[in-house]
Parts: structure tokens; C-alpha cells; sequence
């Protein structure tokens, strides 16, 4: 009888051992957040014959960041399938430690190449959205009306909604929930005239991140050239150049606590 006892007794106890884990898993399921990367599909440098598309590093330094941190990343594009990488933002001198991870990740390089459609996501199903810039953006996430309501509804269930390089000039037609530009009065930053000019694609790009940021309304804040500058007004995170791609990611970590 006593060993029966303390065999239905393990037994007990290893039953509400496992519940517990179960409920520990699920807890921590429950707590994971989910944030939506959104790339561009366009690849196409104006009129120069050359080829565009998002720049690496201001996916891969945001990418690892917030995957190392068990954030569950989704990569989304207008067109889906394969985002373009700009071929710029893979020469040498354009290389950072993410960048040689993602070169090394078949797992990464695999999420670019079969992105989800843009239109077949759901913002109630993120806790934030982050856009990665490059060039391609001006051209189509700029316009896309997908993303600008996307964006828009973002927006209005108060989450966080981060940019980078020349992704804030994603915001161009986005408004905020009085019909304004949703920029208009807040602080801002991104691309700077200054570094589009010493790239040498001032009179390529549809319009400067700068002077559309100004235009409408943004409180625009730059550093020097290629330093990290990043702006947080609220949910709107903004950052100035690929050197700010990781920090825009922290910050987009921290609104998410």
C-alpha cells in the first residue's frame, strides 16, 4: 500500500509538473510579440539602367536584433516572392557583421526570396511594423495604397510604427486620424539632402526624404553625415541612415515592453 501510494504520488506530481510547462509554454507563446517587416519589390534606379531595391544592412542589423531577442519576425512586399536586395548595399565597404550573418543564414535568405504578399496581412495580427529603406521605397511602397493603409491602421491601434534611411518617405501620403500628414508636427528624421547628394542620386529619386518630411509638416532633425541619429514621437520611429538601423531596432524593441 505504501509503495502504491508513492507511486500514485510521483505520478501526481509529474502530472502537474508537466500542466505547469504546458502552461509555461503557452504563457510565453502568448507573450512572444510579433513584429512585420515590410520590404519593397521595385528594383529599378530610375532611369539609369541600374538596378535598386532595399538595402541590406537596414534589414539584417533590424532582422537580428529583434530575432535574437525571440521576437517572431514576418517579411512582407507589395508583390511578394523575392525582395530585391540593392547590389550597392553589397560591396565590401557596405558590410557590417549582420550583413556577413545574413550572407552566411540559407534561413534569412530564404524569407527574402518568398515574402508574403503585402496585401494579405493583417496589422491586428503585429504588434509593429518596421520598413526597411534603400531606394526602392520612393518608387513603390511610397505610393502603394496597400501600405499606406497598412500603415494608417497601424497608426491608429497606437502601435509602434518604425522607419529607417529612405523608408520615411514611405509616409508621404499617409495620414493621421484627422486627415493630415501623419508627420505634420512630429519629430523627424531620415535620409538627409546632404547624403543623397554624396550618393550622387539627388536629380535619380523621385523626391529628397529630406524636403517631403518638411513639407509636410515633420520637425526634421539630421546628425552628420552617416552618423547614428534615430527620432522617437510617440509610436513613430524614425532613423536617419544605415547606421541607425540597428538603434531604430532597439527602440522598436523598447516600445513593444
Amino acid at each position: 500500500m505504501k509503495y502504491s501510494y508513492l507511486i500514485v504520488l510521483a505520478l501526481s506530481l509529474s502530472s502537474l509538473t508537466a500542466n505547469s510547462q504546458q502552461i509555461n509554454s503557452k504563457q510565453q507563446n502568448n507573450d512572444q510579440k510579433n513584429v512585420l517587416f515590410v520590404l519593397t519589390s521595385h528594383d529599378e534606379l530610375g532611369d539609369t539602367g541600374e538596378k535598386t531595391g532595399f538595402w541590406i544592412e537596414e534589414f539584417a542589423a533590424p532582422y537580428y536584433n529583434l530575432l535574437d531577442k525571440g521576437v517572431k519576425i514576418t517579411v512582407a512586399s507589395p508583390k511578394g516572392g523575392k525582395a530585391p536586395i540593392d547590389p550597392r548595399s553589397k560591396a565590401e565597404a557596405s558590410q557590417t557583421e549582420a550583413t556577413k550573418r545574413f550572407n552566411k543564414d540559407k534561413s534569412a535568405q530564404e524569407i527574402i526570396n518568398t515574402t508574403v504578399k503585402l496585401e494579405e496581412v493583417e496589422a491586428e495580427d503585429f504588434d509593429a511594423v518596421f520598413y526597411p529603406g534603400g531606394h526602392g521605397p520612393l518608387w513603390d511602397l511610397a505610393e502603394d495604397k496597400t501600405s499606406i493603409a497598412l500603415i494608417e491602421t497601424f497608426n491608429k491601434q497606437e502601435k509602434p510604427i518604425a522607419f529607417v534611411c529612405h523608408a520615411p518617405g514611405i509616409l508621404k501620403d499617409v495620414k493621421n486620424a484627422e486627415g493630415e500628414p501623419l508627420v505634420k508636427g512630429k519629430n523627424v528624421t531620415g535620409f538627409t539632402n546632404t547624403e543623397e547628394e554624396a550618393v550622387q542620386l539627388t536629380n535619380v529619386v523621385p523626391f529628397l526624404v529630406e524636403d517631403m518630411l518638411k513639407e509636410n509638416g515633420g520637425i526634421f532633425s539630421k546628425a552628420a553625415n552617416w552618423n547614428v541619429h534615430v527620432v522617437k514621437d510617440g509610436n513613430l520611429i524614425t532613423g536617419q541612415n544605415p547606421a541607425s538601423s540597428n538603434k531604430v531596432a532597439e527602440t522598436l524593441y523598447e516600445s513593444l515592453k
